[in-house]
């Protein structure tokens, strides 16, 4: 078969936050990837900086450069459209390829508010396209191997949920100065969104969906220190209007693996957690015994990453022998070539090509409006 050809937008050759390059361009580059898709078009915001980021990445001459989306949209030799950029601009990245019938991959956030996120939704249904949403923490091993053992029955059925969790940032009131624009929640990329967001989804394609939502949420230190380059001194401070605090309640419908109405509580604080604790701590409790997730490398499933000294374990407590007991889980073979931050995002990339188990922007959409429900006393607040 045919590789799939891959347009990339966002693919910056010196961006502050080079996602493109550190999460999709590994995985399209091995040679697992380059057997299912081909990079034929890269397109910045300008034609430029897109022929810079073809040569700094030595891309093959036959690569286009675009520097207008629109364009690229028009482009017959384009089968799957990839947006990695600022989430201000996915909408307006987006839009023109959906329009034009493509396939489109899309980072967390779908867009910039719920309002967007389900017209992009609607408009994909409508043009009948194949849509992929960057909440890669749903095919994560470490999830997989959660899922397994709930279905196994080894903890009977599900009876509650916590989780939590620490990070978002690599400070508690302390931001780059690149990064800004995370505390200003009409741009739509910030902590709440994107930190506890993917975390929120995560969870549950695990255990299943929240309903009876209820959000608690605090803004702690409305001011934030930016760092600059290349001193890593403060260099002046923003305002924000970002939940730094989020506490969200909700329950679970009955399942076979579930109890009716089994609560589902989950706690995010930006920032770093207390010195030894882990960024993110799961608890499953169920009728015959408990799951705990033990995660080092970040605050969701989605940036599981590794340290070596450190591995994210998952453990099961049986009630009945009062034993702990160690579930291995691993990385797939050809996930453990790619760096940390390209491996789920390969997962994502796997699943299209295979034509099944990746999110979609529909979930997107009702991942927004879900959070968007936990939000509605802060918003009207810090308006």
């Amino acid at each position: 078969m045919a590789p799939i050809r891959v347009a990339l937008i966002g693919l910056s050759s010196n961006a502050a936050t080079s996602w493109a390059s550190a999460a999709h361009l590994p995985y399209l580059l091995t040679a697992r990837g380059r057997e299912k898709y081909q990079i034929v078009a890269v397109c910045n915001s300008s034609l430029e900086n897109a022929r810079k980021a073809i040569a700094t990445y030595n891309l093959p001459e036959t690569v286009k450069a675009y520097g207008d989306s629109v364009e690229l949209a028009k482009d017959p030799n384009v089968d799957l459209v990839v947006c990695a950029t600022r989430v201000d601009v996915h909408y307006g990245n987006v839009k023109p390829a959906l329009e034009a019938g493509k396939d489109v991959l899309c980072e967390w956030p779908l867009a910039h508010d719920s309002k967007h996120a389900r017209e992009l939704a609607n408009l994909a249904e409508a043009k009948g396209v194949k849509t992929i949403v960057g909440t890669q923490g749903r095919l994560a091993p470490i999830s997989d191997k959660l899922r397994e053992v709930i279905q196994s029955g080894k903890i009977g059925k599900v009876l509650s949920v916590e989780a939590r969790a620490f990070g978002g940032l690599n400070g508690r009131d302390t931001a780059p100065a690149s990064l800004s624009y995370f505390f200003d929640r009409k741009i739509g990329g910030n902590v709440f969104v994107i930190g506890f967001g993917h975390l929120f989804d995560t969870l549950q394609s695990i255990v299943g969906e929240m309903s009876n939502l209820q959000g608690h949420l605090h803004l702690q230190r409305p001011t934030i220190n930016l760092r600059g380059p290349p001193s890593n001194e403060i260099v002046g401070t923003t305002n924000s209007n970002m939940p730094d605090l989020i506490f969200a309640h909700g329950t679970l419908a009955e399942s076979p693996t579930t109890q009716k109405d089994a609560p589902v509580h989950i706690r995010t604080r930006v920032g770093q957690p207390w010195p030894g604790e882990p960024p993110l701590v799961v608890r499953i409790n169920g009728e015959k015994g408990e799951l705990r997730l033990t995660l080092w490398g970040g605050m969701s499933m989605a940036f599981a990453y590794e340290w070596p000294a450190k591995p994210s374990v998952i453990e099961v407590h049986d009630y009945t022998t009062d034993q702990v007991e160690e579930v291995p889980w691993e990385w797939e073979e050809w996930q453990n070539e790619l760096g940390n931050q390209a491996k789920n995002i390969g997962k994502l990339y796997e699943a299209y090509a295979r034509g099944e188990g990746y999110p979609t922007f529909e979930d997107a959409a009702q991942r927004h409006e879900q959070l968007d429900k936990l939000l509605v006393e802060f918003a009207e607040k810090y308006e």
